[in-house]
Formats: structure tokens, C-alpha cells, sequence
């Protein structure tokens, strides 16, 4: 399992169109977003991982989870650009989201951020980061850049 992930962190200029939900329990989630930590919950019965984090294992209904670090890595497996954006994302289209395959099993869906000049291609690796808002974070991923070869 992965260790501690701290997540490459974005700022950007201006509030969230739309904040994401809130709760008691999800509240774990989004502090430590905030300072860069990517995790989910995982359970204890019956070992999997489940995004977004839940209080109640989807798989075995075990409340019996406990918070587990993801790891930073995916695979692109689809994605889109809206242009004809709902009134609160407008003045942000267009823009890119995706469904990303983590490698730690997790299918999850998100913003996506990268240069006019980058390609978004099905099976292509990404990261994940932190879009760091003036009003809180929110996760993104962005296409992986290849290590410079030696």
C-alpha cells in the first residue's frame, strides 16, 4: 500500500464555481486535501479502497473503514470538453474533465488540466494534483510528463 502522498499543488486565482459537498464525515477528506493529502477510505473487513470516502464500505457494508493514503497515478480512460457549460461553471468554459483509473483500483472523475499544446489521449498516464482554490481545494489531474531520458 502507498505511503503519505502529497499531491503538486495549484494555485488559482478566484473562488470555486460550485463547492463540493461538505459533511462530518468527509470533512477528514477535504482538510487534508487541502494541505495536499490525497486519501480515501479502505476497509477493514474486507480491504477495498472506496472513492469518493464513505463511512459505510459500498462492497460488504462493514463500518468498520479507516482513512488509507492513494496513490498520485492513473490511467486517462475517457474524457470530454464542455464548451456549453451549466450558468455556474460559464465563465470557466471551456474546460476538460475526465474519468481517471488509479492505479490503487479506484475509477473517479475530475477536472482536467493541461497546456493548449498536450493531447489528451485514452491510456495516457496522469497525475492527480490539488487545484488550490482562494476558497478551498479541489483534485484534478493533468497529463503525467515523461522523465527526461539520460
Amino acid at each position: 500500500m502507498n505511503h503519505h502522498v502529497t499531491l503538486p499543488m495549484v494555485p488559482v486565482p478566484s473562488k470555486l464555481s460550485y463547492p463540493p459537498r461538505h459533511s462530518a464525515f468527509t470533512q477528514t477528506f477535504w482538510n487534508g486535501l487541502r494541505s495536499g493529502l490525497w486519501q480515501t477510505t479502505c476497509c477493514e473487513d474486507c480491504s477495498k479502497l472506496t472513492f469518493p470516502p464513505k463511512p459505510v464500505c459500498p462492497h460488504c457494508w462493514s463500518t468498520r473503514v479507516v482513512w488509507r493514503p492513494l496513490g498520485a497515478v492513473g490511467t486517462l480512460y475517457s474524457w470530454t470538453r464542455i464548451h456549453a457549460a451549466p450558468a455556474v461553471f460559464s465563465t470557466e468554459s471551456p474546460y476538460a474533465v475526465g474519468i481517471v483509473d488509479l492505479a490503487d483500483g479506484i475509477r473517479l472523475a475530475c477536472r482536467l488540466t493541461h497546456n493548449d499544446d498536450e493531447v489528451l489521449t485514452p491510456g495516457m498516464p496522469v497525475e492527480m494534483l490539488v487545484l488550490q482554490y482562494e476558497d478551498g481545494p479541489l483534485f484534478a489531474a493533468r497529463p503525467l510528463l515523461k522523465a527526461p531520458q539520460s
